[in-house]
């Protein structure tokens, strides 16, 4: 019984120190690579889902707005429309704010940011205290791709 103990104690022991050892900076997901490149100050928090729209996401190139994209993408998100067509965003019922580069923007000022240009979204679901009243429902970040992370046609390095 001793024998099965200590055999079982020690298995647990291993199974802990792998995973001690897998989580270390080597191995860190495309999400966390992306909060930690393009989110700083209060952003970068690890509540919020992180969509990646640097790889070939060709499905959303084709909408004119990111939010018109965003739409049923992300579960408590929903986008309302205003008279005048402009969608803005609801995370659990209550009015997000809205935030370019970390810089908060109105819904219709998205009407001139091309999906191509987009890098990553952040929705941060709770209350976000660095958004004008707090940011009661919720935040969702658009980080624009970073001048050294596009593609130069030439091939020359400056």
């Amino acid at each position: 019984m001793k024998k099965i103990v200590l055999l079982f104690l020690t298995s647990i022991f291993t199974v802990v120190l792998f995973a001690q050892q897998y989580k270390g900076k080597d191995h860190i997901s495309p999400q966390e690579k992306l909060n930690n490149e393009y989110c700083t100050g209060l952003f970068k928090t690890y509540d919020g889902i992180i969509i990646d729209l640097t790889g070939n996401n060709e499905s959303a190139f084709s909408y004119l707005n990111v939010l018109n994209w965003l739409d049923g993408r992300v579960a408590g998100l929903q986008i309302c429309y205003t008279r005048d067509k402009t969608p803005v965003p609801f995370i659990r019922n209550t009015r997000g704010s809205i935030f370019v580069d970390e810089v908060q923007v109105e819904p219709a000022s998205l009407n001139n940011l091309s999906i191509a240009d987009i890098a990553m979204i952040k929705i941060i679901k709770e209350p976000f205290v660095g958004a004008i009243g707090n940011g009661g429902g919720g935040v969702i970040a658009i980080y624009t791709i970073k001048g050294d992370d596009e593609d130069d046609d030439s091939g020359e390095s400056k």
